[in-house]
């Protein structure tokens, strides 16, 4: 399995319903990416100095995360698609 290192996540996307709430069909060519995500794997923080702060994430969370977000970057492994991500590009959890 993969570990991110230092304040890096490794999400999984969660795709977003491609029927409006109107009925409306949206094409494959025409949907934003989304920015949900399921936190599969976390680093350990980043150090201040000395000090480790923790990450404020955890693996299983469900986050929303920056659509546009300039430390995303898109990963392949062992077939699968995700998100590796700071962060700080994280917005919040969704409980």
């Amino acid at each position: 399995m993969f570990k991110p290192l230092h304040n890096y996540v490794l999400l999984e996307r969660i795709e977003e319903e491609n029927i409006t709430a109107g009925g409306i069909i949206i094409p494959d060519n025409a949907k934003e990416k989304p920015s949900r995500g399921r936190v599969i794997a976390t680093g350990n923080g980043i150090y201040n100095g000395a000090d480790l702060i923790p990450m404020s994430v955890k693996t299983g969370d469900i986050v929303l995360f920056a659509k546009w977000a300039s430390s995303a970057n898109e990963v392949k492994i062992d077939g699968q698609d995700y998100v590796l991500i700071k962060e700080t590009d994280i917005l919040g959890i969704l409980e």
